[in-house]
């Protein structure tokens, strides 16, 4: 997670800065021009599966994973809180473990983002009373390591998810991580093994996803590093963490975001050196309306269509990652890991944290750090959790290369999720549409062919108001197909065809299950404590014919998921 330096928000630069032409639609999409007709109820737009459609790839578990860093209220006051009426023997929270149950999470990065760059991994074993306050550089904050890899590992066999595990680089390197594998994957029998042993956790862990670092491009971190340092640094660990376990699946450090001078080139000098033993590099970025404090309609327009950046990005790390393979000759791939991403108002943390630094600029201070302090606490409306629709509407359509996802983070800090303390925990307005992706996304995932009207966007110029992704598990005889409109002002209705599912003449008939809407008339309501079902998705009425042909309208500003099985 990028911090002050990076917030132009890690998904794109400014729309002032960006370059006239338009940005490219997407695979399998066409444009149209808007229904002149002005009857929401005339169809303008349609997606179909058409009979000779290839699947983009299988859908990966791993692409609904979510992200828990030492930040804010994230673990304390989130994930963990002893005194909570709800705590269980280990002090985690069961309302907020039910909740993560129920958005779906199925991997979750731990335990950072910039905290893990100053982070000792011992500090975080054993009893608690003995383990050591330290201060964390990243938050200016105090870690009292409460928790760490042993309680983590506890809350996930809780939570039923994997954990994706990274290592300190930027103060740290090699032996620690060397350690640390070690003692969360090693058979009894040698002395960091035989500690976690001690400490409670007889079986290896069998962590098999590591983070080799965080962000080390970014001189916000840490330990900072150029390509070319960090190139020689991840080669040489993941090169020791592979002669220890050879199935280990290994994540390299890509750029922090579009925005940095060395993106695309960072990706190309890391992957070219250290091709060999690595299997994912990382995409990080955010998103937000840049003109919510005024409300403004070409930034919310701009800010509807943030997956277009996403698109972009993708194409060029994979552009990256396919001429180091080139320069190895080799024949795997370096897969994708979006292991931060989301909506993030940025510009919020940039005012707090510059009033931070000007505080701190006036002499030496000895007052203690604050403990788990609230940060990053966005509250999210209708419009958001559209825009995060249509993030993963973007990232199933690029699965064959993004493998792995961790939505940044899950509870509190940024997050789906939020908890008062020793109060009630409620789903965000984002919740919704990843939970239904992750519940229901299944088997194949196909890029339907798209007939959309156009809208004009400042930073990408004019691109498809209608985006739509199809999965189809053909051995299960179930299906989900997700699409938004990002249109800020006009309804559009469309026809769906999925008459051409693989197996589909076999199966006879498609039925419809479950569909719903998720739309506000105002596009800024928000879940609080008091209403925290102010948005939820709603019913769509449609019909589905047993070819599975139907019609829905998406009002302006919405996201659909509709059911279905043969």
């Amino acid at each position: 997670m990028t911090t002050h330096n990076s917030q132009y928000s890690a998904e794109t630069t400014h729309p002032d800065k960006q370059e006239s032409s338009p940005v490219p639609t997407a695979a399998g999409t066409t444009a149209s021009n808007v229904s002149t007709t002005g009857n929401a109820t005339t169809p303008d737009a349609s997606i179909a599966l058409n009979a000779d459609a290839t699947p983009v790839a299988d859908v990966p578990p791993r692409l609904f994973g979510s992200f828990v860093e030492h930040l804010g209220r994230c673990v304390y006051g989130g994930i963990y809180e002893s005194s909570h009426p709800t705590a269980d023997e280990n002090g985690f929270r069961q309302d907020v473990l039910d909740l993560v149950k129920e958005l779906g999470v199925t991997c979750v990065r731990y335990p950072g983002g910039n905290f893990v760059s100053n982070y000792n991994w011992e500090d975080g074993i054993g009893p608690r009373e003995n383990r050591p306050m330290r201060r964390d550089l990243a938050w200016h904050c105090t870690e009292t390591n409460e928790m760490g890899i042993d309680d983590f590992y506890r809350w996930s066999q809780k939570a039923g998810t994997e954990i994706m595990l990274a290592v300190n680089m930027g103060t740290r390197g090699l032996k620690a991580a060397l350690d640390e594998l070690e003692y969360v994957n090693g058979a009894p029998g040698t002395a960091w093994a035989d500690q976690r042993v001690a400490n409670g956790i007889e079986e290896p862990m069998d962590i098999k996803m590591w983070c080799i670092g965080n962000e080390m491009d970014g001189p916000w971190q840490v330990g900072h590093m150029s390509p070319e340092e960090y190139a020689g640094a991840v080669d040489k660990v993941a090169h020791a963490m592979k002669l220890a376990e050879s199935g280990l699946e290994l994540v390299a450090c890509g750029s922090s975001g579009a925005y940095m001078p060395t993106f695309g080139t960072w990706e190309k000098t890391v992957l070219t050196k250290a091709y060999e033993n690595l299997d994912f590099v990382s995409c990080h970025a955010y998103y937000f309306d840049r003109g919510h404090k005024t409300r403004a309609a070409a930034s919310m327009q701009d800010f509807l269509a943030s997956s277009e950046d996403m698109t972009k990005f993708i194409a060029t790390v994979s552009d990256a990652a396919d001429q180091a393979r080139e320069a190895n000759n080799g024949t795997k791939d370096i897969a994708l890991s979006f292991d931060e991403w989301g909506v993030w108002y940025s510009d919020k943390w940039n005012e707090q944290e510059d009033q931070w630094k000007a505080e701190a600029a006036q002499g030496l201070h000895h007052e203690p750090w604050p403990k788990s302090p609230h940060l990053l606490e966005d509250i999210y409306t209708a419009a958001d959790a559209v825009v995060e629709g249509s993030l993963m509407i973007t990232l199933l359509k690029h699965c064959d290369r993004v493998r792995s996802a961790s939505r940044a983070q899950l509870v509190n800090v940024i997050a789906p999720i939020m908890a008062e303390e020793h109060g009630p925990a409620w789903r965000q307005t984002t919740f919704y549409p990843f939970a239904e992706a992750a519940l229901h996304a299944r088997g194949q995932a196909y890029a339907p062919a798209i007939s959309s009207p156009t809208i004009h966007t400042e930073a990408y110029g004019d691109v498809p108001a209608i985006d739509a992704v199809v999965t189809w598990d053909e051995q299960a005889r179930t299906g989900l197909l997700l699409a938004v409109n990002r249109d800020a002002n006009t309804p559009h209705t469309l026809t769906i065809d999925l008459s051409g599912l693989p197996g589909l003449p076999g199966l006879g008939t498609l039925a419809l299950g479950k569909a719903q809407l998720l739309h506000e008339d105002d596009p800024y309501r928000t879940n609080t404590a008091e209403a925290p079902e102010a948005v939820t998705p709603q019913p769509l009425g449609i019909a589905m014919n047993a070819t599975g042909t139907c019609t829905a309208t998406l009002p302006a500003i919405s996201w659909i998921s509709v059911e279905f099985h043969g």
